[in-house]
């Protein structure tokens, strides 16, 4: 090796590999999960995917074979072999590392580690035009069948080291908000809030990128509108978009400037080693009206009807039902997560490695949210004058809903000296 491995490290030298014993679990999962549906195997190649499974994001692909199959499972790479085996523990890994055959011989390959019928594939997220290539390639071998709702699904419940990773995330989301409200105040610009936010998220470790499955959605992850950029719409499938810093960057904060009075919505996502945490509160500079204020009220009161409905294991619709009609008891059914007809329509959505897992709380999402789900719960109401919500990060436990990020810490409303 000619290049320093020592380097690959959190802060201060901290170890931020993946604990072999969770790629371990993990595989373990997806070999039993892969029995149940009948499939002999899977060959994974997404790199949100892959880091699950081997604890980075080289340029490759993993063979999980099903229980009973007597598969080898064998991480295939491409570039860079060397990092791939430091990232996954060298001669600890769990399973072969190794370079990745040339297309040419990819099925002879499968065939030696013990395949007989083509490996399923994520059909959801790899390109159309890649998925035809593997159905050309590995013809000999059969149909391609599609995992991706099996991998999901393995995904939704988070192990105890997840819960951490997600625990440490709130922890600097607070700190994320802590430099909001320090720099904050009348006439400074969003943009200006947000980089005071992305600082901390930065030297706490965040790599840059926000990954969500919908297509075509990408994230800015500090979400600022003050007043009336609050109602601007984006294509942003959620509440508030934000005025962005242009038109290629149509999300998150502007170059809008807070003003005295007016309410200022801070929606911030931080990753801690791919973890998801996502939290909003309110701001002004000065005395915030009462009616804002009552609205406030409103969606924490609705937040906690649907964390306790998620807690007692309702379906997520019917967390959904709950939360809706009470917003529309409250008047707010034209303005619930966004003015009509530009209205979101769910109240939480899970959180992992991405931003817009499953399940969601929705219509029609007719199952509970699992023991080690993680779901960001974020009732908000949009107006011409701006927009006003709440949102933690929640972690379904035994013993009901454990908050992940500032939770009653932190005050819903935070008023700066104007």
């Amino acid at each position: 090796m000619t290049w320093d491995a020592e380097r690959l490290t959190g802060p201060d030298g901290e170890d931020w590999r993946v604990p072999v014993s969770e790629l371990e679990e993990r595989r373990n999962r997806m070999a039993s999960a892969l029995a149940e549906q009948g499939l002999e195997s899977a060959l994974i190649d997404d790199p949100v995917e892959l880091y699950w499974l081997t604890g980075g994001r080289q340029n490759g692909m993993i063979l999980i074979g099903a229980e009973g199959s007597d598969i080898q499972n064998t991480h295939w790479v491409r570039k860079s072999l060397e990092r791939a085996q430091y990232e996954s523990r060298g001669d600890d890994a769990p399973d072969p590392i190794v370079t990745q055959p040339k297309t040419r011989q990819l099925t002879e390959a499968l065939r030696s580690l013990g395949v007989n019928s083509a490996p399923a594939m994520l059909a959801g997220k790899i390109p159309h035009e890649r998925w035809q290539f593997f159905s050309r390639g590995l013809s000999s071998l059969g149909e391609i069948q599609d995992s991706t709702y099996l991998m999901y699904g393995l995904r939704e419940t988070k192990s105890a080291w997840e819960l951490e990773m997600h625990r440490e995330s709130g922890r600097i989301n607070a700190e994320m908000f802590e430099a909001v409200r320090e720099v904050g105040g009348e006439g400074r610009t969003e943009l200006e809030m947000a980089a005071a936010a992305d600082k901390i998220s930065r030297s706490a470790g965040f790599g840059g990128r926000i990954r969500m499955r919908r297509w075509p959605m990408d994230c800015d992850r500090v979400v600022i509108a003050a007043g009336r950029s609050g109602a601007v719409p984006s294509y942003f499938d959620s509440a508030i978009g934000g005025l962005g810093a242009s038109p290629i960057s149509s999300l998150g904060a502007g170059h809008a400037k807070v003003v005295s009075g007016e309410p200022v919505i801070v929606d911030i996502v931080h990753l801690h080693r791919g973890y998801v945490s996502d939290c909003t509160r309110m701001f002004c500079a000065g005395r915030l009206d009462q009616e804002s204020v009552n609205k406030l009220d409103d969606m924490a009161e609705i937040r906690d009807a649907v964390v306790s409905s998620l807690g007692k294991g309702d379906d997520c619709s019917e967390a959904w039902r709950i939360g809706s009609g009470m917003a529309n008891e409250m008047g707010y059914s034209n303005h619930l997560m966004g003015m009509a007809p530009n209205q979101a329509v769910f109240l939480g959505h899970s959180v992992g490695l991405e931003l817009d897992e499953t399940p969601v709380v929705a219509d029609r999402f007719d199952r509970e949210l699992p023991i080690g789900g993680t779901m960001a719960i974020e009732p908000k109401v949009i107006y011409e004058s701006g927009a006003i919500g709440t949102e933690d990060t929640f972690a379904r436990t035994s013993e009901g809903m454990e908050c992940l990020t500032m939770g009653n810490s932190w005050d819903l409303l935070t008023e700066w000296d104007s």
